[in-house]
């Protein structure tokens, strides 16, 4: 926990820099600077491998660990940053700035628990307070489509960043009903076995997280996006095909060194469990991807109008996507 408090006392300072800074000029070309919006833990192990790889191949990318995918949406409006990381559709369709995602990394697996000495099933919820990642994340997504589902309406959302902080908040009781990733309803299920309760979630597969970034940057910088986006896939596939690469990956950059070694096989446990799910993006999601996004994010109030009437092309530039999959070739 002491590392995690570390990148959360440093996320919480960039944000209050981030507030008052004056918008950075453009990043020099072979720059990159990556917003990302939560606290790195298992699930990042292939985002955080395909960025070690870029700078292999000359991208000098910084990491901004941001605890709040809001912020790290701001940090591209405001120029701090030039790529974000998360799936911000209601920021595309209510600010101006023309921000365009251009490539899915995963899609949604999240485990909404709850305190089973408090609440058994979804109508346990009606009025009661929920924990969730962030504002307009896709954790407040689920939870929000799942109280329209099942016909409640949610109390107080408390916005909890990382999935791991979220865990230990329910273990310790702070908080009695909340969502988390795979490794940690694992842990959960480890820890205090029967204590908790994964309540059912209908099949969803909408983005988790995507790359983003404007339409200015995309254009000015394709060279560099070309070859984030060609690693993501890359490691997508290599992961998806043998779970256990992502421990070699870990392992070889050095990735998560606050886990220890012991957490070498919870990562491949998790990372076995995300390939049968065929949660990683092969092809990097594009037009496909942003339909399932579209029904999903609507159904979720989170962007407004019908999704069979949305335009890929008003919230995606699949330009990186489509020249990586012509030179990789599809999955």
């Amino acid at each position: 926990m002491a590392g995690v408090s570390r990148r959360t006392i440093l996320a919480t300072a960039f944000a209050a820099v981030l507030a008052f800074a004056v918008p950075l000029s453009a990043a020099n070309a072979g720059d990159m600077r990556i917003a990302f919006g939560d606290l790195p833990g298992i699930e990042s192990i292939q985002t955080l491998a395909a960025i070690e790889r870029a700078k292999e191949r000359g991208v000098n990318v910084e990491l901004i660990v941001l605890n709040d995918e809001d912020l790290a949406a701001q940090a591209i409006v405001g120029g701090q940053a030039d790529v974000g990381i998360g799936a911000p559709y209601t920021l595309i369709q209510k600010v101006g700035v023309p921000i365009r995602i251009f490539a899915q990394i995963s899609t949604l697996r999240f485990f909404p628990v709850v305190n089973s000495e408090f609440y058994k099933e979804w109508k346990d919820l009606d009025g009661q307070e929920v924990a969730v990642q962030a504002r307009g994340s896709g954790t407040e997504a689920v939870m929000l489509l799942m109280a329209k589902n099942h016909g409640i309406k949610l109390g107080n959302i408390s916005y909890v960043p990382g999935s791991e902080v979220r865990r230990n908040a329910l273990l310790q009781g702070t908080i009695k009903a909340s969502i988390v990733d795979a490794a940690n309803r694992r842990a959960l299920e480890a820890e205090a076995p029967g204590k908790f309760i994964v309540l059912p979630v209908e099949d969803l597969g909408a983005s988790d997280e995507a790359l983003f970034a404007t339409a200015d940057y995309l254009k000015n910088s394709a060279a560099d996006v070309d070859i984030l986006v060609e690693e993501l896939m890359k490691t997508a596939r290599e992961i998806t095909a043998n779970p256990a690469v992502a421990v070699e990956l870990r392992n070889k950059y050095k990735l998560l060194p606050d886990l220890g070694a012991e957490a070498d096989s919870e990562i491949t446990e998790y990372y076995k469990e995300t390939a049968q799910a065929g949660s990683l993006a092969l092809n990097g999601g594009g037009a496909d991807a942003a339909k399932d996004d579209f029904a999903f994010f609507s159904l979720a109030g989170q962007i407004e109008g019908d999704p069979a009437s949305l335009k890929v092309e008003d919230f995606w530039d699949v330009s990186a996507i489509d020249r990586a999959v012509a030179k990789l070739g599809k999955k």
